[in-house]
């Protein structure tokens, strides 16, 4: 598990960090999301122990990171944009990968070559494409056995075919091998397959943070058509953070779960009640309750 605990980081007086708190547990794969500008990038160059805070903590499992090479091998990351050693290649960077990472495993290495074709092993990394460029680092990255993966915009440059192949193979890991993820992005829609915590960040702090089975079950999307021409007054119990209609079928946002808000509904003998999924972008949307608009943007 990492801890970051009240974690401020300042440059030239601007606080790109404003007392951030997050916790990541062990096996999960956690979408952290934000605008530009929020911190994503700079908290993550925190965790893979490249920038020390000015305060705050910042632990794996209890011990610190930074200036810690016990808790660095345990860390692999690809950052938004890759970078290697000018005329390496990615045969060169996994010679060089295999001195950093006692468990590099070689085997792997090997394997994944079917998985990445397109690569050119031999091949200067700074000569291929954006994209194949991603694919070396997911190559080299994946090969490391890493406990934890930090991943900053990882699919970016990847076509839809390789998008699916790269979360897969990372799925994979954390349920055979019980590896942590943190994907860092500004496109909610990318991680709502994939992620099982999710925490949304604004202004260098993490203004929510919750499981998806915890956003899931505490929020409900009614269709409802009534009797009457006009919805009944609804009583204070029934929690609703949005209403709309079209016609006479109103459609409420509402805070519980679907039974007992189902239940409360079906009083009223209702024509027609169904209930709906909501996107991950909804449910941010209405726990937000609109007051940051800088979110709002990231996930309309």
């Amino acid at each position: 598990m990492i801890e970051v605990k009240n974690v401020v980081k300042s440059f030239d007086g601007f606080h790109a960090l404003d007392g951030l708190t997050m916790t990541i547990p062990r096996g999960a794969i956690y979408g952290l999301v934000g605008p530009n500008g929020a911190g994503k990038s700079t908290i993550l160059r925190h965790l893979s122990g490249a920038y020390r805070q000015d305060s705050g903590e910042i632990t794996l499992e209890g011990a610190p990171i930074y200036e810690n090479p016990a808790a660095k091998r345990r860390i692999a990351v690809i950052p938004d944009e890759v970078y290697y050693f000018g005329s390496a290649t990615t045969r060169d960077m996994m010679k060089f990968y295999q001195g950093l990472y006692p468990q590099f495993d070689m085997g792997r290495y090997d394997r994944l070559r079917e998985a990445f074709p397109e690569v050119d092993e031999r091949r200067p990394i700074r000569r291929l494409s954006k994209g194949m460029q991603k694919q070396s680092a997911f190559w080299l990255a994946l090969s490391c056995r890493p406990d934890y993966l930090l991943l900053d915009e990882p699919v970016d440059g990847l076509d839809p075919v390789m998008r699916r192949q790269v979360w897969s193979i990372l799925m994979g890991d954390v349920s055979e091998y019980g590896t942590t993820v943190l994907v860092s992005s500004h496109n909610l829609r990318e991680l709502e397959d994939v992620c099982d915590h999710v925490g949304i960040l604004s202004h260098g702090k993490v203004a929510l943070e919750r499981s998806l089975s915890e956003l899931q079950g505490g929020i409900v999307k009614l269709q409802i058509a009534f009797n009457s021409s006009q919805p009944p007054a609804l009583p204070e119990d029934i929690k609703i953070l949005h209403t709309s209609n079209l016609g006479r079928i109103y459609t409420y946002i509402v805070r519980g779960n679907v039974e007992e808000t189902q239940a409360k509904f079906a009083a009223y003998e209702p024509l027609f009640m169904e209930a709906l999924p909501l996107t991950l972008e909804e449910i941010f949307i209405y726990e937000m309750g609109g007051e940051d608009y800088a979110v709002r943007d990231i996930v309309l």
